[in-house]
């Protein structure tokens, strides 16, 4: 049944490509803008180029997040899948897993032509790349979660970010700390292993409060 869902929510994410499309084009857009706003001073593109990659991650993750549960909580599907057997936990984590893959991963394989279009020194990029994979599923997770939060709330799509992004703070210094550690010389070790402990803990908590969030949003 988890499979099942997975499968389902990427056909409908096909179906409705413009969100990922729009998201992709989000992120290289507005990392290029940064070039034009402050110089194209390499030492300086080069040194903020870690902040910058994953400033423009997290917005773009944010922007598809309110189809996450929006269009199943208004049709029924939603009440289908509680009915379904399936833990509501499980389908939270069915529904971040179907974002990261859809969002996710494409700014994923973005983040290299942009972080090498903003001057970022070569021995850092796999540092940053490497980060990115555990710190976008950790956002994917935070977010899925989030919009389970404020499912049938007024207003929710103005709560959504005003809820994942103070949430998401703790990834992004890391994350942009262990490539700049890199880039300077240092090691990065300590930054990924924190990055790897958040997606970790994030990976039953926000399934749970997810879970849980659905149930009450279904019942209410």
């Amino acid at each position: 049944m988890f499979g099942r869902l997975v499968r389902r929510e990427l056909v409908m994410a096909f179906r409705h490509g413009a969100d990922t499309l729009g998201a992709l084009l989000f992120f290289l857009i507005a990392g290029s803008l940064f070039p034009l706003a402050i110089g194209p001073s390499p030492d300086v593109l080069g040194g903020i180029a870690p902040g910058i990659v994953w400033v423009c991650a997290l917005l773009a993750a944010i922007l598809p997040l309110d189809r996450v549960f929006g269009a199943d909580f208004e049709d029924g599907t939603l009440d289908q899948l509680l009915l379904s057997g399936l833990a509501p936990a499980l389908i939270t984590l069915a529904k971040a897993l179907a974002h990261w893959l859809t969002t996710g991963l494409p700014l994923l394989l973005a983040a290299g032509p942009l972080a090498i279009m903003l001057r970022m020194p070569g021995d850092a990029l796999p540092v940053l790349l490497a980060g990115l994979l555990p710190g976008t599923l950790t956002l994917s997770l935070l977010g899925t979660m989030g919009s389970a939060i404020v499912l049938g709330a007024r207003r929710g799509g103005v709560l959504l970010p005003l809820l994942v992004l103070p949430l998401s703070v703790p990834v992004l210094i890391f994350g942009a700390a262990a490539a700049s550690s890199k880039a300077q010389g240092l090691p990065a070790r300590p930054e990924m292993l924190l990055l790897g402990a958040l997606f970790a803990l994030a990976l039953p908590l926000c399934s749970v409060a997810g879970g849980l969030s659905l149930r009450a949003a279904a019942e209410g």
